[in-house]
């Protein structure tokens, strides 16, 4: 049945209109000032609303196969529709790692019955273990979208320089988590005062710029594109952007909770407020921002990384990682929607991920699938864990009152939240 949603502010990161959307065939079939419904078709008031590009989450852990306690690729999509997500990437350090064709084939069919698009990433090495190559060419052919060994670094110059050549070759986007496990070994939290305060072992700034320092180098070396993933330092960041200024392919994310929250949040000594990287000092939150605004950081993504109530509870002993395909787009909006357009945000959060994958999104055009989502920009809402759609309760922003919430997603012209 075709759809459309009238009188509605379409948002794409370039420019906002107000007018008609019409839905038909899966796509946007006309976008203008008024568009008259005919017999049959589906009317949607859009009035008060934004129309967005679905979200494209360039990071996400969906912990299918082999962990699905946590989340499984059912209830992983189902949080990234209820969050505006349409597409995403899921990362490949899963139990098997997704380091052969058959998983990747599993994830595909199981995110085919989702209505959200699925983009699975291919581990660089066998095991997420540095050592040997994966069969790029193969991963590709059973439908892997991306490279990289994330949760780890690829810590051999020569394996992170195939990945890198045959990524240009396959057309594959090489994303790298950059880390220096032997300055990073047993820390738990930000190297600092707040770490000395909680008696708990450190990881410093360098284990993540220094690595980000090495990875761009092999890249400038062998004239390849590369994607740094949840950048979180200052350093880093000035890292990133002289690359950039000498004509370094590289692109790179931050995740939400790096512009908003520092290391204090962990004084309360509560494990949902530790991630790898960790929430760092104020002087690195405040640089996150002026990337954002100054354009070195390309992407916001949310290392969507669930664990169980029961792995949590050992603030020490905890996993890392948060949960936030849920409230990335309402964070965004609230603590950077007076810095930051919608039109920004946008580009942000769909347009240049997309386009750092090579894939279909990020804009809300006439004749491009209907992936998009509707947005209320005024309402406010309370995170609530017990009303999250994935399994776990996790979220770095829960109990925080939000602005900004999605109240339908559509994906392929079909309504999936």
């Amino acid at each position: 049945m075709p759809t459309i949603i009238k009188n509605v502010k379409i948002v794409n990161a370039e420019q906002t209109i107000q007018g008609d959307i019409l839905i038909q065939n899966g796509k946007f079939a006309k976008i203008s000032d008024e568009i008259a419904a005919q017999s049959g078709y589906e009317v949607v008031d859009g009035s008060g609303l934004c129309a967005i590009p679905g979200l494209v989450d360039i990071h996400v852990h969906l912990r299918d196969p082999g962990q699905t306690h946590k989340e499984d690729i059912a209830s992983g999509c189902a949080a990234a529709a209820a969050g505006g997500v349409t597409s995403l990437v899921c990362m490949p350090n899963t139990l098997p790692t997704v380091d052969n064709p058959e998983t990747v084939a599993y994830i595909r069919e199981k995110a085919a019955l989702t209505g959200v698009k699925v983009y699975p990433a291919a581990a660089i090495t066998y095991g997420i273990s540095g050592k040997g190559c994966c069969d790029y060419a193969g991963l590709k052919s059973a439908g892997a979208a991306a490279l990289s060994d994330d949760g780890r670094p690829v810590e051999s110059d020569e394996m992170l320089i195939e990945a890198l050549q045959e990524g240009v070759r396959l057309n594959l986007p090489v994303l790298c988590h950059c880390e220096d496990l032997k300055q990073a070994a047993g820390g738990k939290v930000h190297e600092g005062e707040i770490s000395k305060a909680l008696g708990v072992k450190g990881m410093s700034s360098a284990s993540e710029y220094e690595d980000i320092d090495r990875t761009i180098r092999l890249a400038e070396q062998v004239n390849a594109p590369v994607h740094i993933c949840h950048v979180s330092t200052a350093e880093s960041l000035r890292i990133i952007r002289e690359a950039k200024a000498r004509g370094v392919k590289v692109t790179c994310e931050t995740a939400p909770h790096y512009f908003v929250y520092t290391h204090e949040k962990l004084l309360s000594r509560d494990a949902d407020y530790r991630m790898n990287p960790p929430l760092r000092e104020e002087c690195d939150r405040k640089a996150v921002i002026q990337a954002l605004i100054d354009g070195t950081i390309d992407a916001i993504a949310t290392d969507h990384a669930p664990h169980s109530p029961e792995e949590k509870a050992d603030f020490v002993n905890a996993p890392n990682g948060v949960v936030g395909m849920e409230t990335s787009l309402a964070a965004t909006m609230t603590y950077m929607g007076e810095i930051l357009s919608m039109n920004d945000i946008i580009r942000l959060m769909s347009f240049n991920p997309a386009k750092i994958m090579g894939i279909e999104g990020g804009e809300i055009k006439e004749g491009a699938s209907a992936d998009f989502a509707l947005v209320d920009p005024d309402e406010k809402w309370i995170v609530d864990v017990d009303k999250l759609h994935g399994k776990s309760k996790n979220a770095v922003f829960k109990g925080v009152e939000l602005t900004g919430r999605v109240k339908a997603t559509y994906c392929g012209g079909k309504k999936v939240y």
